[in-house]
């Protein structure tokens, strides 16, 4: 009798070997033709400036509607097992998860209000 772990480590190997000759092959095949402009850092095609004062202020609006995103997408992973164990939670589970969706609300709300949800 074989040991139930084996086919996971079989699995683990292969992926292993596919990720390093990836590497490997991408190393040796790719194009070496290097110049200033490819080797340059990408500042999302803006270029960057000496002082960070001179440039004006950096707009936050990507990061709220990232934190809203994950905010709410953490919300759904308590709900769902929530919405699963819901008969064997009664009072109590009712309670607690009516109390989470309160606090969620407290941010969006807020959010809401500062405008972090309008697309300009």
């Amino acid at each position: 009798m074989t040991n139930p772990y084996v086919p996971l480590l079989i699995m683990a190997a292969v992926a292993a070997v596919m990720a390093v000759g990836g590497l490997a092959a991408s190393a040796f095949i790719g194009p070496k033709r290097y110049n200033r402009v490819k080797v340059a850092n990408y500042e999302c095609g803006i270029d960057p400036t000496p002082t960070a004062g001179s440039a004006g202020r950096f707009p936050v609006k990507y990061y709220l509607i990232a934190m809203t995103f994950i905010i709410f997408d953490i919300e759904v992973v308590f709900l769902y097992p929530w919405a699963v164990a819901f008969s064997e939670l009664a009072v109590f589970g009712l309670v607690a998860m009516l109390t989470f969706i309160a606090l969620i609300t407290v941010p969006y709300v807020y959010e809401w209000r500062r405008g972090g949800l309008e697309w300009d």
